[in-house]
């Protein structure tokens, strides 16, 4: 059986993200995937019931494992509180990955949910920090290795070892 890897749905060409575009990051490699049906496409802000377009939304002060633990929020840049709304997000994208027996993810850094390098400060102002979204931090936590887009050369790389050790059993 093929390792299977959840995928942010934005980026591979659906127009999903907040302000209804897409980050198509579309190689070789993931069109491969694709075709061997090893990815599993999601958008866990969709799953939640959050529109497209929606508002942005930033973690406010904190980062995604503080959101999950009670002590952050996630604030839209009208003010709207939509932490619950995110909670669920990250919840989903577990249930998604867990589901399909993914082993891995590739999600869209910078974004309160599947950031996993870098997330907005929270202050509206385009600048990011080092974080992680709430998606992110519940699938790691729960075994799930996450790369953002801009590692995709390393999540191919882990893969095919991850590939070789499955064919060694």
């Amino acid at each position: 059986m093929k390792n299977k890897i959840l995928v942010s749905a934005c980026l591979m060409g659906f127009k999903v993200r907040y302000n209804g575009t897409e980050k198509a990051r579309l190689n070789t490699v993931l069109k491969q995937w694709q075709q061997e049906q090893r990815l599993v496409i999601h958008c866990p802000e969709l799953a939640a019931g959050l529109p497209t377009p929606r508002a942005s939304a930033e973690i406010l002060g904190s980062d995604g494992y503080q959101v999950m633990q009670n002590n952050a929020k996630v604030i839209e840049n009208t003010g709207n509180d939509v932490t619950a709304h995110y909670q669920l997000a990250a919840w989903l994208a577990l249930r998604t990955a867990l589901d399909s027996n993914c082993i891995v993810a590739l999600l869209t850094d910078k974004s309160p949910t599947c950031g996993s390098q870098y997330i907005y400060d929270g202050n509206f102002s385009g600048v990011t920090k080092q974080g992680e979204g709430v998606a992110t931090t519940l699938l790691r936590q729960h075994g799930i290795k996450v790369f953002s887009e801009n590692q995709l050369d390393e999540l191919i790389g882990w893969m095919e070892n991850r590939d070789k050790e499955n064919t060694i059993l």
